[in-house]
């Protein structure tokens, strides 16, 4: 485990490992390091130590203490808050292996575990989604201490109640719904939320991070490099970061209606005081909330008469649109910013059943020929 020491050096080296090992005799030792300068490189110097040891496992880790590892080797990498704050709720689950020391785990512990999980009034999606934060342990442990859970793995299958229906439905808006839905929208700032949403199928932290110095004019286009989330570490309510992942950088043409419609809202914004290219196209220099959209969403499916969807639905509202347009999946994936084509298929593949109906009309109008 690093731990922080309180006297650094005169270079600023305060971190240190310490370890309990066997040796190949059997004996049991003890093994303080001397001062890094990071908590990472204390880390990856523990690593090492073990690994020149013939892979000797810390034999005195416990679950917990490679939650502690794992936490901190990926902040350390700079992942997303978000993706620590889920680190941190899916944890909650595992708790009860808390004590079990990882070098002894096996397949009666996860089959405890697992039995418990089943009892919980949780969801299969988190279920699986706290299940895969164990897997991910696991493979840590693996790669930095040398453990093998060989016999653990093959029984790691995903959480799936028999009962429940294979795929749920996916809720979206088709254009008549979608048209109702922004009729009686009488406000341009939320008439042009709506419309990003639907027509470019932004994330909602996309669509928040979007910048007035994002869209080009001239060329009719937006660029996605921006997302707001919330700030869990920090104290503002917000945080700026980057897309959710690379391919999530992209560039989107604009129709002529959303330009005439962002102009409009440009316009307004510029008669406010100290308005600039870098303030948020949905908001000021603070980005719209994400419950103002929300409410604001909610008022407008009970005065339309239309179904309510969540935001991230109209993000599946612009695919369903793309594709009933006859958008290929390669577009469609390369519009929504998706990192493989198959993320897309796994995703809408429902959307194309009604092309496997034209397939065969083609096949008989060959036939017939």
């Amino acid at each position: 485990m690093s731990v922080a020491q309180k006297e650094p050096t005169k270079d600023g080296r305060r971190w240190v490992f310490r370890v309990r090992y066997k040796t190949l005799q059997g004996d049991v030792k003890e093994y303080t390091s001397s001062k890094f300068k990071t908590r990472r490189e204390a880390i990856e110097a523990e690593q090492s130590f073990l690994l020149q040891r013939g892979n000797i496992k810390a034999y005195d880790m416990t679950f917990k203490d490679l939650y502690n590892c794992y936490y901190d080797y990926q902040n350390e990498s700079r992942v997303k808050d978000n993706t620590l704050r889920s680190y941190i709720e899916r944890y909650k689950h595992l708790k009860s292996l808390d004590n079990i020391k990882i070098n002894e785990f096996n397949s009666t512990h996860y089959s405890m575990w697992r039995k418990e999980m089943i009892e919980c009034d949780l969801s299969d999606a988190t279920r699986n989604n706290v299940q895969k934060l164990l897997k991910s342990l696991l493979n840590f442990a693996t790669r930095w201490y040398g453990l093998n859970f060989n016999e653990v793995y093959p029984r790691i299958v995903p959480f799936r109640d028999p009962n429940s229906p294979a795929n749920k439905e996916m809720l979206f808006y088709t254009h008549d719904e979608f048209k109702k839905f922004i009729a009686v929208e009488d406000t341009l700032l939320y008439k042009v939320t709506f419309e990003l949403l639907y027509y470019c199928g932004l994330r909602s932290g996309e669509l928040r991070g979007l910048c007035w110095n994002n869209i080009d004019f001239e060329r009719k286009e937006l660029k996605i490099v921006n997302n707001v989330v919330k700030d869990y570490f920090g104290k503002n309510s917000y945080k700026v970061t980057s897309p959710k992942t690379q391919s999530s950088i992209r560039t989107l043409p604009l129709s002529d209606f959303l330009i005439r419609d962002l102009k409009l809202l440009k316009k307004e914004n510029e008669d406010l005081y100290g308005f600039n290219v870098s303030w948020f196209v949905l908001g000021s220099f603070k980005p719209i909330s994400s419950d103002r959209v929300r409410i604001r969403k909610n008022r407008n499916c009970e005065l339309s008469g239309v179904k309510k969807i969540r935001i991230h639905d109209f993000r599946h509202s612009c695919a369903s649109l793309l594709i009933s347009r006859g958008a290929n999946i390669t577009i469609v994936s390369k519009y929504l910013g998706h990192s493989k084509i198959e993320e897309t298929l796994r995703t809408y593949s429902h959307f194309y059943k009604s092309d496997l109906y034209n397939i065969v009309n083609t096949i008989d109008d060959l036939h017939s020929e």
